[in-house]
């Protein structure tokens, strides 16, 4: 194993304990951006010979400086740095250079990270496709809105990297690229630095190849304490198709059911969960919330560039516009009563296993996929864990998707590393 293809938790303790240095690791991922990223295209901006140097400077330091010493990452491009220019996925933006960093590039590098390049992001965080390719087929998505984030922690270029999700822009291309995808609950990241979305849903979460990477981020990025992997736990899984279970394909659905029969023999108490028909409306909610923000977030540039828009982002945001208001409140007046009943719909239970995606990823690049089986969830601001689990009939990643009550991360981090053992899967890794 090549030091590029170790998790960061395992970098990281061989860094600490001298057997790895800062410079090796970071030239190693380096190397593999080179030789992989003119076909993937999971970056719009890295400099190999900065890079290099913070390395350098790390392995001088004396000591770690934090929970991440010397683990390279990506940067999602919505998130600014100060060192690294910064165009939202927007022509408009192409020679952007923010002053400050975002609060969780600042977090990261307090830590120790060392922060490699841009990971490259669909328009404005949006559905118009980035020109990033699946790093297990490169005629296949990557998924988005975080393409470039998941593929390149899936091709073993960089162990970490920094997503976003306003609907499924985080779960579901770690579901397509084989990695672990944490969405923290609703502003757990401060998200100070994030050029917004719809504000009341952007989530920024973190892609890793297992979940204690995920967790370790997390730690140093939020001070979320870190899970207590080594404890039991005695499971209760709540088994969720959703009410669109006939439209993800045929092996997710089979995935999920084998997950779920696995992980009862192994001792959990797996039992079928189903939500009361206020929940229904949340899948629509969440969409005309996400149009109106957005469209209202991104204004000035719709008025003054709107030639530099694509043709679908700029319709969608013309829809979100026109979006009366007590509509926008009357979605948002739903999302409250849900939040409010979701822990009694999950009582009884530790954690819901349910689907991350429809199926595996769609052919070609013109669409990112569906976030049917996400969007709810971000809606509801609740915390959710893309696990990698085996392949489909194209041989792709497929997986599962654990989901907690808001505020209860540590304790679904610690129930998904208890399910990624179980599975015994980890993040995958392309040749």
């Amino acid at each position: 194993m090549t030091p590029a293809q170790l998790t960061a938790a395992q970098a990281a303790r061989l860094i600490r304990s001298g057997d790895l240095s800062c410079e090796e690791l970071a030239r190693d991922c380096i190397a593999r951006i080179a030789l992989r990223d003119g076909a993937l295209k999971a970056w719009t901006h890295w400099n190999p010979d900065l890079a290099i140097a913070h390395a350098r400077l790390l392995d001088r330091s004396g000591g770690p400086r934090g929970p991440l010493h010397g683990i390279p990452l990506g940067v999602k491009d919505v998130l600014d740095t100060a060192d690294m220019p910064t165009r939202y996925g927007s022509p408009i933006y192409r020679d952007h250079q923010p002053r400050a960093d975002a609060a969780c590039v600042s977090a990261a590098r307090n830590a120790g990270a060392l922060i490699l390049g841009k990971t490259a992001t669909t328009e404005f965080a949006s559905t118009h496709p980035a020109a990033t390719h699946n790093p297990h087929n490169l005629d296949h998505s990557p998924g988005g809105s975080s393409s470039g984030s998941a593929a390149a922690v899936a091709d073993c270029m960089v162990p970490l990297a920094f997503g976003t999700q306003t609907g499924g822009s985080i779960i579901r291309p770690a579901a397509f690229c084989g990695v672990v995808g944490y969405k923290p609950s609703f502003n757990l990241i401060n998200r100070a630095g994030l050029k917004f979305s719809a504000e009341s849903l952007d989530t920024i979460g973190l892609f890793g190849r297992s979940v204690a990477d995920v967790a370790l981020f997390a730690h140093a990025v939020s001070g979320q304490a870190m899970p207590h992997f080594d404890a039991p736990v005695p499971l209760r899984i709540g088994l969720h198709r959703t009410p669109h279970w006939l439209q993800a394909s045929a092996p997710a659905r089979a995935t999920l059911e084998q997950a779920a029969q696995m992980l009862a023999a192994a001792g959990a108490q797996v039992q079928d969960i189903e939500f009361g028909p206020e929940f229904a409306a949340l899948y629509a909610a969440q969409i005309l919330i996400m149009n109106y923000e957005a469209a209202r977030a991104t204004a000035w540039e719709t008025r003054a560039h709107r030639d530099l828009l694509s043709a679908d982002f700029a319709g969608r945001m013309d829809r979100g516009m026109a979006v009366p208001h007590d509509q926008y409140q009357a979605a948002l007046a739903q999302a409250d009563v849900c939040r409010g009943l979701f822990a009694s719909a999950t009582f009884g239970v530790d954690l819901l296993l349910t689907l991350s995606a429809t199926g595996e990823a769609p052919a070609g690049l013109a669409s990112t996929g569906d976030s049917l089986f996400n969007r709810v969830w971000t809606l509801l601001g609740v915390p959710c864990v893309h696990l990698p689990d085996g392949e489909g009939p194209q041989g792709l990643p497929l997986g599962v998707q654990v989901v907690g009550r808001r505020g209860s991360d540590v304790a679904l981090l610690q129930g998904a590393h208890w399910i990624e053992a179980v599975l015994g899967r980890c993040g995958s890794r392309p040749a």
